[in-house]
């Protein structure tokens, strides 16, 4: 029977407590992030993983704002984490390393389109958009029902030695 894959936090952060993407933190969202394979054209194979992140995430009833509403501060720790995890696998692939740099969140936006529906997974997809150097800014949208409820803009940065997030992976 095969066995389910592992998500980048899982394969390259285990022991993460992080709040909103840790697995090892069990109070936490535990978000998981794959990578996006490339659509096949004119029936030809898949043509490998893409710079594109996605993640499906199901809210509890803890996360509510209210009614049947998810919170916003709940769904920008989503897309705070599926974002610098896309900037990580974005600096991966660009610079050829078998290890995520360890990032932080420079900044980011979240920007409202309409509620947020509980019961329903959240579906993001979060793309680096922009790089240089240790910086990549990454946009990402969430969807619920086929309908885009948010969207979010961001700015990742890759630490070096001697800041406290440098090898939290």
């Amino acid at each position: 029977m095969p066995s389910e894959p592992l998500s980048l936090q899982e394969l390259y952060a285990p022991e993460s407590a992080c709040f909103g993407c840790g697995p090892a933190n069990p109070q936490g969202l535990r978000i998981r992030s794959f990578p996006k394979y490339n659509e096949p054209r004119d029936g030809e194979p898949k043509d490998g993983e893409s710079d594109v992140l996605i993640c499906s995430w199901l809210p509890s009833s803890h996360h509510a704002a209210y009614s049947t509403f998810v919170n916003g501060g709940v769904i920008g720790s989503v897309f705070d984490c599926h974002s610098n995890w896309a900037a990580c696998w974005h600096l991966m692939r660009r610079d050829q390393l078998e290890i995520p740099p360890c990032t932080v969140t420079g900044d980011f936006q979240v920007r409202f389109k309409r509620p947020t529906t509980m019961g329903e997974p959240l579906l993001l997809e979060a793309k680096a958009v922009i790089s240089k150097g240790s910086k990549v800014e990454v946009e990402a949208t969430l969807t619920v029902d086929d309908k885009v409820t948010a969207t979010c803009h961001g700015t990742f940065i890759a630490v070096k030695p001697g800041h406290p997030a440098y090898h939290r992976w």
